[in-house]
């Protein structure tokens, strides 16, 4: 099995880190709409939500920026290369969507969605980053971290750990992106091993079909 991303949420007046569902299992495919209600609220065919929807809010949504936050020393240098390339296809692949969203690349430190190439191990814990809703957690190849008040996203970390694959970075970084734009739940099916959601695989690097059409729903167009 290849490792996976996770997701926090630190949902409004609560002090503590509540970990979200990762992923709901279906044997076929879905309706566009249960699609969507599956990785935007991990609610299952014909259930209710497990978890509240969240997004970013209306007047900032047409400028998100996305940064390499923190470089740590022993981050390997070609996938440093190859992080930074991903990121861009990633904003290409999220404005290309047809979602009303725009991300921009920032090279500041304090970007909406920070990125952090660490020194941890897949299976390791994440420490020193400074980032409360990060630091202390356990880190697969990747991890999503939200900051949220009353469903509105004030922030995103993404997590990538030293040991991810070549071949999964682009792939891991897109899937990463879209969880912190709010589409945070998985989906176990042999029948969406085409989705970035797939909770089996690190291999899909577009937005296509139903994956897509989720995020043009989270964030419709006027």
């Amino acid at each position: 099995m290849l490792t996976r991303c996770a997701l926090i949420l630190v949902l409004a007046l609560s002090p503590v880190l509540a970990a979200a569902q990762e992923y709901v299992t279906v044997p076929r495919r879905l309706s566009d709409e249960a699609f969507y209600r599956l990785v935007a609220c991990a609610a299952p065919p014909g259930g209710e939500c497990a978890k509240p929807q969240v997004r970013w809010p209306e007047d900032r949504r047409l400028s998100l920026s996305v940064s390499i936050s923190f470089i740590a020393p022993n981050f390997p240098g070609y996938r440093l290369d190859l992080v930074d390339q991903a990121i861009d296809r990633a904003i290409a692949e999220i404005n290309g969507s047809g979602a009303y969203l725009v991300l921009d690349r920032s090279y500041e430190t304090d970007a909406d969605i920070r990125i952090y190439l660490l020194d941890t191990p897949s299976g390791g814990v994440i420490d020193g980053t400074g980032n409360l809703q990060l630091d202390g957690e356990e880190l697969a190849a990747g991890r999503v971290a939200l900051r949220t008040i009353h469903g509105r996203i004030e922030e995103a970390a993404i997590a990538i750990s030293r040991d991810i694959r070549r071949r999964e970075i682009g792939s891991v970084v897109l899937e990463e992106m879209v969880q912190a734009l709010g589409l945070a739940t998985d989906i176990l099916s042999p029948a969406y091993r085409d989705s970035i959601f797939n909770e089996r695989s690190n291999a899909v690097v577009w937005l296509r079909g139903q994956d897509a059409e989720a995020l043009r729903r989270h964030y419709p167009r006027f």
